[in-house]
């Protein structure tokens, strides 16, 4: 039985009030680690700008200290197919302050004027070897080498290496006192995480689009693991879901994530939420199928000719 190839508009309609279509979507995507899997990628690639995002974010992995351009390359390719916004992810934590520099203007000349500031993972590889320390210094930055549309990250059930919820709102209000102009959610379950926290920002004066991050479950017991290292909780109805499932059953883990997936958004609609940031983890069936639900019709004409 295929599960994630349902494209009749009827059934979208039955799900979903019309009023949809006028939601935002954005993607990440991470560049492919071999060869093997880079016809799946651009296969990716080419599916998800038909759905016409608001832009598609690339993320960016420093290795040991030192600057590689698969970002950067990745990007510029896509280019030439889409005039769809590509949003590249730059870290501070692992790169020279001239590096920096020389990216940030390598990427504004090359028509990128939009990038997701994030300060890195510390790592015993990726240790601080600037003045940058926080990702608000390097919004502060980006901002002084060109007018740059930055991006930053935001947890709405708190950082795990910040103290409190208090001071991780104090952390993002730098960010956005530094000149960023939207934040994106570290993906979340509980809706009501999400919506405190929206309340929380407004009552500091944050008042940029906080737009909630979704991550589709595709393998339950690999999220489970990932969850481990961050303050992310798994609501007791969505671990009931998954209890009695054969872990060899993919299928029906992911017919099981997109439902909860859509379910979620149906609720974040209807508290005002108008734009949805996807984590793909580079998985197409399961972001496709949703977006399909969420009434979003594919256009084929988007490419350049």
């Amino acid at each position: 039985m295929k599960y994630f190839y349902i494209e009749k508009k009827e059934y979208i309609d039955k799900f979903f009030n019309k009023s949809f279509n006028e939601c935002k979507i954005s993607f990440e995507i991470f560049p492919p680690s071999d060869y093997e899997k880079k016809s799946k990628f651009w296969n990716l690639i080419k599916t998800l700008v038909i759905l016409k995002p608001k832009f598609i974010s690339i993320t960016y992995r420093n290795i040991n200290n030192y600057y590689n351009n698969r970002t950067y390359n990745i990007i510029k390719k896509i280019q030439k197919y889409t005039n769809i916004e590509l949003v590249p992810h730059m870290t501070c934590i692992n790169l020279k302050n001239n590096e920096l520099y020389d990216i940030a203007i390598k990427y504004w000349n090359n028509g990128i004027k939009h990038i997701i500031a994030l300060r890195g993972d510390k790592t015993e590889f990726n240790k601080n070897i600037n003045s940058l320390i926080y990702a608000s210094d390097l919004v502060y930055f980006l901002k002084q080498i060109a007018n740059f549309n930055i991006s930053v990250a935001a947890y709405p059930e708190v950082h795990p290496e910040s103290r409190n919820a208090k001071e991780d709102l104090i952390n993002l209000k730098r960010k956005v006192d530094a000149g960023a102009t939207k934040a994106i959610t570290q993906f979340f379950f509980n809706i009501e995480a999400y919506l405190k926290f929206r309340d929380k920002c407004i009552s500091q004066g944050i008042n940029i689009e906080i737009i909630p991050g979704i991550l589709p479950i595709t393998d339950f017991i690999q999220l489970k693991k990932f969850i481990k290292i961050t303050n992310i909780k798994i609501p007791n109805y969505i671990n009931n879901m998954f209890k009695n499932l054969n872990k060899q059953d993919k299928n029906i883990c992911k017919l099981l994530g997109s439902f909860i997936a859509i379910e979620m958004i149906k609720r974040l609609k209807n508290e005002g939420v108008n734009h949805f940031h996807f984590y793909t983890l580079n998985k197409l069936e399961i972001i496709y199928a949703i977006c399909l639900y969420l009434g979003i019709e594919p256009n084929k004409n988007i490419f350049k000719e």
